[in-house]
């Protein structure tokens, strides 16, 4: 069976010194995504869209610091330990879902304070911007061939020449196709539902959609952390847990509320 072999050069150009990553550059096509959706809604509902610039820097930071050191601390910590300076290397790679949705979400609860909105209220309408930065993310592994899936002789399994020859399952694909979804879902709730009424029910259900695709989809990944190998869940399952919990629970606590 002939397979797609995947070979893309990490390097997108190199100019005089200058080099820019495919994956530099699809993650900031992921804020500027993320941010375009939070402008539309805000433009949408009269808020001060002015206000988005310092949200955007403060969720980029956010999202860097806390995604990469969920993925020293949860990932590969010996090897980072072993070599503190690979810590900045994050055009590199190596970013954790789960830190940098922490990190989002103490960066909007700063901003909440300077803002005054509702925390949940902010946390809905920034879930929906989340799910088509989570799409360019995973692009940006897919074109770093890293986040690999078990291998595989389905006819969409993908050659990584980088890493093998073997063909495996497109897990970065998986997931992005699956944010991707919930991006096009979640706007359509806000868009013609009245559940955005419901403060916490969007990021809620965000959460549950998130995190049971993440649950499912580790299952024909390659387990990332070492000292997980031998364990019946990933490092990603067992940190997609409480994520997955905290959603049910911001999902129908709006509607069990007595009115």
């Amino acid at each position: 069976m002939n397979h797609i072999v995947w070979n893309i050069d990490p390097v997108m150009i190199s100019f005089m010194g200058l080099t820019v990553h495919w994956y530099g550059v699809l993650f900031a096509v992921a804020i500027a995504s993320g941010f375009q959706v939070m402008k539309r809604i805000y433009v949408k509902e009269g808020l001060d869209v002015e206000s988005l610039d310092n949200l955007l820097i403060y969720c980029v930071v956010g999202i860097i610091v806390g995604a990469r050191l969920a993925h020293v601390l949860f990932y590969d910590p010996s090897y980072y330990f072993s070599h503190p300076m690979k810590i900045l290397a994050i055009w590199e790679g190596g970013l954790a879902s789960h830190g940098g949705g922490l990190g989002a979400i103490l960066a909007l609860y700063y901003y909440q304070r300077k803002v005054k909105l509702p925390f949940l209220f902010l946390l809905d309408r920034l879930a929906i911007a989340t799910a088509i930065f989570g799409f360019f993310v995973r692009m940006a592994n897919f074109a770093n061939s890293e986040i690999l899936g078990l291998p595989s002789d389905k006819p969409w399994a993908i050659i990584f020449e980088r890493v093998d020859m073997l063909p495996r399952h497109p897990a970065q694909l998986y997931e992005a196709i699956a944010y991707l979804l919930i991006f096009i879902l979640l706007w359509l709730v806000y868009k013609t539902t009245q559940m955005k009424q419901k403060y916490g029910a969007i990021f809620g259900l965000f959460l549950v959609l998130v995190f049971s695709s993440r649950f499912a989809i580790e299952m024909v990944k390659v387990k990332q952390a070492a000292y997980a190998q031998d364990w019946t869940m990933s490092a990603g399952q067992m940190l997609s847990v409480p994520f997955l919990l905290v959603g049910i629970v911001l999902l129908l606590l709006p509607y069990l509320r007595k009115h």
